[in-house]
């Protein structure tokens, strides 16, 4: 499969002057892409690492943390649409993986600088607590799966190129060390995910470099090599739209616990993107724009 754009008839009909008719299912044809809700500026470099949380109590906006290529982490407010705080723990080297614990107000970076930082952001603070070396230089960001309990997993680049560590913490306790077979080559792991049910699907598009799936399961986006961000529908992997905004590779994307969209790029911005509601109701379709229609994009064979 792939994604394309919507067919569109002319408005008129050069030649002879008149309207031409609406081709029958224009009714459910799929609208235009939709532009990005506002866009934040001011990271100083790449965009290489996106997160939401949920920030001081009675807030009504998250928000949102990017890391950069110049080894910053950036807080941003959604309503003033600026930057309220910058972290400096990673020596200048580029910020890859942002992720909030569920157990207080505690932020992990993982850096270029071999380096996983643990932050304390409770009360305005911005204090590096905690680090766990990290014996790889790829490019693959880490993992956690961590329920209410103080103790949960991290999943990190192993010392081989090959290998993946996984360690209880806050202990660092190692768990197991994942190593493919004798006679296998899978080459150097660029992304994990500690997940509890899984499965596999393939892509047509080359080059992904994030992946995320919002709160509620109903949506997942991609972020492209190709400056695009690819919507699918989470359950069945149909196509729902294509955004283009961004004129370099897109890194990293991320989503809200309210359905927004956040994409960071080589191009030093960060597009935010409202898509598709987040419903309660289980029997109110995932696409609505149009009866049948979808936003942006339709598979093709």
């Amino acid at each position: 499969m792939y994604i394309s754009q919507s067919w569109r008839p002319e408005a008129q009909d050069q030649g002879a002057g008149k309207m031409t008719a609406p081709p029958p299912n224009m009714a459910a044809s799929p609208l235009p892409p939709p532009d990005p809700c506002f866009v934040l500026r001011g990271a100083q470099s790449a965009v290489h690492a996106l997160h939401f949380f949920g920030g001081a109590q009675g807030q009504v906006h998250p928000l949102l943390l990017s890391g950069s290529l110049s080894g910053l982490v950036h807080i941003w407010s959604l309503q003033t649409r600026r930057a309220v705080a910058t972290l400096d723990g990673h020596g200048g080297q580029c910020v890859t993986w942002l992720q909030t614990l569920p157990q207080g107000r505690q932020l992990l970076s993982q850096g270029r600088d071999l380096k996983l930082c643990l932050w304390d952001l409770a009360e305005g603070r911005n204090t590096v607590v905690d680090s766990v070396p990290l014996e790889s230089m790829g490019f693959c960001r880490s993992s956690i799966l961590a329920g209410g309990q103080e103790r949960w997993m991290l999943a990190m680049p192993g010392r081989g190129n090959d290998e993946v560590q996984i360690l209880e913490m806050p202990s660092k306790t190692s768990v197991c060390t994942l190593k493919p077979e004798a006679d296998a080559k899978p080459g150097m792991p660029m992304c994990l995910e500690l997940w509890q049910v899984c499965r596999t699907h393939e892509l047509t598009n080359p080059g992904i470099a994030d992946v995320k799936i919002r709160p509620d399961r109903k949506i997942l986006a991609t972020a492209g090599w190709d400056h695009r961000v690819r919507v699918f529908h989470w359950r069945t992997m149909k196509p729902l739209a294509v955004l283009s905004f961004h004129s370099a590779t897109i890194h990293c994307v991320a989503f809200a616990t309210d359905g927004l969209l956040a994409a960071g790029s080589g191009d030093q911005r960060i597009s935010i993107w409202s898509l598709y509601p987040i419903s309660t109701d289980s029997s109110t379709p995932l696409l609505g724009h149009t009866e049948g229609g979808e936003v942006g994009a339709h598979a093709s064979a």
